[in-house]
């Protein structure tokens, strides 16, 4: 989906890398809402699903992180098309670790990289990921067969898993089990991330204040900003969180 912006000839640009599975669906219409408030601020901005992932094409179980870098990429050089100036990328969950490999290369011209709730280590992600598929057996046996060590196993042997209604690929697992954020320091001017905290005082998780420690002494320059509400990729309601809006905007405005 493309928003061209509310100014004919936009100079800037952003691509949203989705979330991960589940996630996608429940974070749309956030995702929708902030690409319609930048549209409304002068940004190009464009949406795609990636390969496999909500209608695109292909199957989910031939999902491969380079093909999605790919998509990526193939995003990125076409909004640079449609634009005269700098272009972002803006990923949510995995998304936003994707965004962030693939702002690795100079080459893209990527200028901000906007992070919303970044996973910072793709082991941990994959495990939650699995407990989803015992939760699953739990309810349908009234126990699980199985743990997590065991359903890692079966990945390692080659044999897909399907949980929470997706088909997951070994080899996809294991390259989101290598990930880690702190490792995929961005080629970018700018890091602008943001987290929802359901904490009276907000604060950054310390998963991403030690990534974002990290990659400040490489050089980065990082804004960071955190907001109150609730995790509106995860519930089962779907929730907004207008801070979080607001604050998106904020950061990159202050960036220009």
């Amino acid at each position: 989906m493309y928003h061209p912006g509310v100014q004919s000839g936009a100079s800037r640009g952003i691509v949203y890398a989705h979330p991960f599975c589940e996630e996608m669906n429940k974070a749309r219409r956030m995702a929708a809402l902030q690409s319609r408030r930048l549209a409304a601020a002068g940004y190009a901005v464009l949406q795609i699903d990636l390969f496999g992932c909500g209608d695109s094409c292909g199957d989910f179980a031939d999902a491969r992180w380079d093909i999605w870098r790919q998509d990526l990429q193939v995003a990125l050089r076409w909004l640079q098309s449609k634009v005269d100036g700098p272009t972002a990328l803006w990923g949510l969950r995995l998304g936003a670790t994707l965004a962030a490999d693939v702002a690795r290369d100079p080459a893209m011209g990527v200028e901000h990289l906007l992070l919303w709730q970044p996973v910072s280590s793709g082991e941990q992600f994959l495990t939650q990921f699995l407990r989803l598929r015992l939760a699953a057996d739990m309810l349908a046996e009234g126990t699980a067969q199985t743990g997590v060590r065991e359903l890692r196993e079966t990945l390692r042997r080659g044999v897909s898993l399907e949980t929470a209604g997706y088909e997951l690929h070994p080899r996809l697992a294991a390259e989101i089990d290598s990930l880690t954020l702190a490792d995929l320091a961005p080629a970018v001017a700018r890091v602008h991330c943001l987290e929802v905290s359901t904490m009276a005082e907000p604060q950054l998780s310390p998963a991403t204040q030690r990534t974002l420690e990290a990659w400040r002494m490489r050089g980065l320059d990082v804004r960071t900003a955190v907001v109150r509400g609730e995790p509106f990729w995860s519930t089962i309601e779907g929730t907004e969180c207008k801070a979080l809006l607001a604050a998106t905007e904020g950061s990159l405005k202050c960036a220009h």
